[in-house]
C-alpha cells in the first residue's frame, strides 16, 4: 500500500477501504452477470451459496490477526518511545547537580531530541532508517557523562547509576540493531 492511504486519518482511511471493497464487489457482481447471461447461466448456479459463510469467517479471521498484529507493534513502539524519553529525562534531572557539564548534557540532549524528532521519525516512517550508527548527540552526551568527576558522594553514586545505565543501554542498542538487520535479512 502507499504511504498517502497510511497518512489518512482512520474516518478517511475506513471509507476508502470500504469504498473499494464496494467496487470491486460492484465489478465482480457486473461480471457474473454478464456471463450468466445464455446457456451459462446453469454452471453458476453450481456454486454452492454454503460456500460464503466459511469464506467470511476466514476473511474475519484474517482481519482480526492483523488487527491484534498492528495492535501489538503499536504497543511494543510506545512503549520503546517511553522507555526512551524516561532515559532522557532522567538524564536531564540528573543533570542539574553539575553546573556548566549539566548545561553543555542538557544542550546535546535537546539537540538529539531535536535530530530525533526532525530526521529519524520520519526515516522510520519511510522505513529507511538504519541502526548501525550512534546518533552523535548522544554519544557526545555520553562522553560527556563518562568525563565527569564527581564533587560528593550524591554525584558519584549517580554518575556510577549513569554507567551501568549507558552501559546496558549500549547492549540492548546493539542487540536491537542486530536483531532488526537479522529481520531485514529475511
Amino acid at each position: 500500500m502507499s504511504d498517502w492511504l497510511h497518512a489518512l486519518p482512520v474516518m478517511w482511511m475506513a471509507l476508502m477501504v470500504f469504498g473499494a471493497t464496494y467496487l470491486v464487489a460492484a465489478a465482480i457482481y457486473f461480471a457474473v452477470s454478464r456471463m450468466a447471461a445464455g446457456g451459462r447461466a446453469r454452471s453458476f448456479k453450481a456454486v454452492s451459496p454454503g460456500m460464503l459463510p466459511p469464506l467470511g469467517i476466514v476473511f474475519g479471521l484474517f482481519v482480526a490477526f492483523i488487527a491484534a498484529q498492528v495492535w501489538n507493534d503499536n504497543e511494543r513502539a510506545e512503549a520503546a518511545v517511553n522507555r526512551e524519553a524516561s532515559a532522557l529525562r532522567t538524564a536531564v534531572v540528573l543533570s542539574s547537580d553539575f553546573a556548566e557539564a549539566g548545561e553543555r548534557l542538557r544542550r546535546l540532549i535537546r539537540a538529539h531530541i531535536k535530530e530525533t524528532i526532525i530526521e529519524e521519525w520520519p526515516k522510520l516512517a519511510h522505513q529507511s532508517a538504519t541502526l548501525s550508527f550512534t546518533p552523535p548527540f548522544l554519544a557526545q552526551a555520553l562522553q560527556l557523562t563518562l568525563s565527569l568527576t564527581p564533587d560528593n558522594d550524591g554525584q558519584a553514586s549517580r554518575n556510577a547509576r549513569s554507567r551501568r545505565r549507558s552501559a546496558m543501554r549500549s547492549t540492548r542498542a546493539c542487540s536491537a540493531s542486530s536483531s532488526a538487520a537479522r529481520r531485514s535479512m529475511r
